[in-house]
């Protein structure tokens, strides 16, 4: 009553049934859009990873590192999961290895 038919339309293209070098030019954007977030995002993320989990792997006693905290300490104890960092002289607080953030050169900590 008060619905009128509706007839859709189609292109002649579409109708034709299109070539497959059209349905891989549509695609051409994502797939160069997905080549540029990888190399601008997910590369340089990883190659990060990398070098901090080699910085972390080379954690020795007596080290001098930064926290992800902020903390500045000395590691004095070594485990597989958790360092133990002297903060002060009798002070000393365990972290996660995976925390330390930055190891800086001997004697920096007076």
């Amino acid at each position: 009553m008060f619905i009128s038919s509706a007839f859709a339309q189609t292109a002649p293209a579409a109708a034709a049934g299109g070539s497959m070098q059209d349905s891989l030019m549509s695609m051409l954007p994502l797939v160069l859009m997905f080549v540029v977030l990888y190399f601008v995002m997910i590369r340089p993320q990883m190659k990060k990873q990398k070098e901090h989990r080699a910085m972390v792997d080379a954690l020795a006693k007596g080290d001098e590192v930064v926290t992800a905290g902020g903390l500045l300490g000395r590691v004095s104890k070594m485990g597989d999961n958790y360092i133990g960092v002297e903060i002060a002289n009798g002070v000393e607080i365990q972290v996660q290895r995976s925390a330390v953030v930055q190891v800086l050169p001997k004697g920096t900590i007076k």
